[in-house]
Order: C-alpha cells, then sequence, then structure tokens
C-alpha cells in the first residue's frame, strides 16, 4: 500500500499469528454431544423402569410364597420405585460430571495474554 507505516504492517501481522497461535491453542474437535446425552437418558431411564419391574417380581415371588398378596406387591414396587429413584440420581451425578469434564471449555486457556515485546 503506498504510504503506510512499515512498523504498522508489521504489528498487524503478528497481531495475526498471536490470534492463530491462540486460536489453535484453545481450539479443539467437538464431537456429537446429541447422541452421547440420549444416551445418558435412555440408560437413566431403564434403570428407572427396570428398578420397578424387578421390585415387581420381587413382590410377585413373595407374594406367590408367603401368600400375602397384594402387599408383597405394593412393598416390591415402593421399593424398587426408591431404588431406581437413587440410582438414577446417582447415575445422572456422575454423567454430569462426565458431561462437563468433556464438553466444558478447555482447561488450557492461558490466564494472561503474553506480551511479546522484541
Amino acid at each position: 500500500m503506498p504510504g503506510s507505516d512499515p512498523s504498522r504492517e508489521e504489528a498487524i501481522r503478528r497481531l495475526d499469528e498471536q490470534a492463530a497461535a491462540l486460536e489453535a491453542r484453545t481450539t479443539r474437535e467437538v464431537p456429537d454431544h446429541g447422541s452421547q446425552a440420549a444416551g445418558y437418558g435412555y440408560r437413566i431411564m431403564a434403570l428407572l423402569f427396570g428398578g420397578v419391574f424387578v421390585g415387581v417380581g420381587f413382590g410377585a415371588v413373595v407374594d406367590f410364597l408367603v401368600g400375602s398378596a397384594p402387599w408383597g406387591m405394593i412393598v416390591g414396587v415402593l421399593g424398587g420405585f426408591a431404588i431406581s429413584i437413587w440410582l438414577a440420581v446417582r447415575s445422572a451425578r456422575i454423567y454430569g460430571a462426565e458431561a462437563a469434564r468433556d464438553w466444558g471449555p478447555p482447561r488450557d486457556l492461558p490466564d494472561d495474554a503474553e506480551d511479546e515485546d522484541d
């Protein structure tokens, strides 16, 4: 460019290089989180339904063996529901921690911009 300042062009070039270097350090490939999140949801749903169905099964066995119908079934369903809620909350905490680790911001971001005074 006619009449341009060479030191200014050099400063702009250095800034472009610094921006490209910072982008290379902070940019990472982001996987498809939708399928992973859906998988977590399906697992938690399976825990909820599975606990209730297992409780129904245990209650039916107790009712058959002891002859306490319908109390074995009622206790089995309530116990299975309580255990499945506990397992689902526990799993959600684990999956949430994994998601925060995997999907959160990069941990190697610089605290301060480094000054390169030559």
